[in-house]
């Protein structure tokens, strides 16, 4: 197991643990409190399984009441805490700590209304991401998002991540896509953002809080927008005889004016798996396989098919089909939406990387990982969400191989450094949590963190909520010039206030 630096424990919390344990057990009674270590044991990790931790003790709190109360006890107490939904998280976003309390949001699990004349669906933040669309679809709705894994992972989750999907390219992240919020300060104060109204007035914090990483609030109320179904949707299957020119492909749709419903591309080992795992019926004789899904009127969809198919001739595709049945484009679908799943039949392990580079950067930055394949000596299986530039590489390893997960780590590292080398980011939908915390200052400045601190200095002063993930070095909120009270008086007490 690699070795991170987390916040240091406190021998005092840890001291304390009966005590917090039994007081935790009056607030929420029943088998809403979890101390048992080999019950605990399913909590100590998220999908970044290369990082366990057991927590000081696990909360499963039923009511916005027992939320409240629950972290208002630990801000009283000076205990960390640390949000979790499914525990679907690829950076590390949800692993525990020693000495704080994992506070599992898994009980919120109901759909509280849908409302279809405003198109919109009032959830619990422990619903799945399918469960919303599973909810809507016998009225022809959906809720557009779809992670890869969003027949497990909490909407909750995805409001922390700000999640993406295959269809995220025309139909917007889970931010495009978000009303309203309720939300629970560490302080246990309860408020509400935004609603099923349009747009509201003041600062955009329905913004701020989507992508937190659970650092700032808990979520115990979330309002999404479901959409319609389009008239029709068809998906293309289109191979290249390489990744360059896959690559050159999407930037020229693009450039084209063609927004496709979903456009992604995967390289000739992450075909293979799928194609082994799904029989989904990709080519294996192609080196880059291309899904574009196209969904409107007939008439407009049969047209933009045409010119999609003109752009991939132009760009050397050596393959082509398009589905004719519903049925067959979900099976497109399924192969590469169980891309993840099925690597884990050719590696022991892996680690699925997450950056967004610029379109027309693709061809330059799949060459130059292949050199770092090289490199570090690790083969690297691509999956892209192509047509925002979301780069999924998964670095194939074995941990019970010597060294091999450190020449992962760097591989991710390296690959995470050109992304931001081309005028990239870190992360287009899983995170920084602690795989992605020490590349921070690769993309931001010692001032641009500093400034980010200082919002979390405003929803959690003590720094109790999820520390150790996201900034590399966390300071203290009175070093970053927060306003406080000491004994009663506030600095230069002289200068008038108003």
């Amino acid at each position: 197991m690699a070795a991170i630096a987390m916040p240091k424990s406190s021998q005092e919390t840890l001291a304390k643990r009966e005590k917090i344990v039994a007081d935790l057990q009056k607030i929420v009674p029943g088998e809403g409190v979890i101390c048992n270590e080999i019950e605990m044991r399913p909590y100590e990790t998220d999908a970044l399984t290369a990082y366990r931790q057991l927590p000081l003790v696990v909360v499963l709190p039923e009511s916005v009441d027992q939320v409240s109360r629950v972290l208002k006890y630990c801000y009283d107490n000076d205990v960390k805490v640390v949000p979790r939904g499914a525990g679907t998280s690829l950076s590390g976003g949800a692993l525990p700590l020693e000495d704080g309390v994992l506070l599992s949001m898994m009980k919120f699990n109901r759909i509280l209304e849908i409302d279809f004349e405003n198109r919109a669906v009032v959830t619990q933040p422990g619903v799945t991401n399918l469960g919303i669309t599973k909810a809507v679809e016998y009225e022809g709705f959906y809720y557009a998002p779809d992670p890869s894994s969003q027949i497990a992972c909490s909407i909750g989750g995805n409001i922390a991540e700000n999640s993406g999907g295959v269809h995220s390219l025309k139909y917007g992240l889970t931010t495009n896509n978000l009303l309203g919020l309720e939300i629970v300060l560490i302080t246990g104060e309860v408020i509400r953002l935004g609603g099923k109204h349009l747009d509201c007035e003041g600062y955009d914090l329905l913004a701020l809080l989507t992508g937190s990483e659970g650092l700032l609030a808990v979520v115990t109320e979330v309002t999404v927008r479901v959409l319609q179904k389009p008239e029709t949707a068809r998906a293309a299957l289109i191979g290249f005889p390489t990744s360059e020119q896959a690559g050159k492909c999407v930037a020229d749709i693009i450039a084209a004016g063609i927004i496709p419903g979903g456009m992604e591309l995967m390289d000739k080992l992450a075909i293979s798996a799928a194609e082994d795992f799904v029989n989904a019926g990709y080519p294996l004789d192609v080196d880059a396989l291309m899904i574009v899904e196209l969904d409107g009127p007939e008439a407009e969809v049969d047209d933009l098919l045409q010119r999609v198919s003109t752009i991939a001739e132009q760009n050397g595709s050596s393959y082509l089909r398009v589905s004719q049945s519903e049925e067959e484009r979900n099976t497109f679908w399924a192969g590469r939406k169980a891309a993840f799943p099925a690597v884990g039949r050719i590696s022991p392990d892996y680690l699925c990387m997450d950056g967004t580079i610029p379109r027309a950067a693709l061809p330059q930055v799949l060459q130059d990982m292949q050199e770092l394949s090289k490199k570090h000596g690790l083969r690297v299986a691509n999956v892209f969400h192509a047509g925002d530039g979301n780069l999924h590489p998964l670095i194939l390893y074995d941990a019970n191989k010597p060294g091999e997960l450190a020449a992962a780590e760097a591989f991710g590292a390296d690959i995470l450094r050109l992304c931001v080398r081309v005028g990239g980011v870190l992360t287009g939908e899983h995170g920084v949590g602690i795989e992605k915390r020490d590349l921070m200052p690769e993309m931001f400045t010692e001032d641009d963190l500093k400034q980010q601190q200082r919002i979390k200095c405003a929803f959690d002063e003590k720094q109790l909520l999820n520390p150790g993930k996201v900034f590399p070095v966390l300071h203290r909120c009175a070093e970053l010039g927060i306003m406080h009270v000491h004994q009663g008086q506030l600095p230069f007490p002289d200068i008038p206030r108003f």
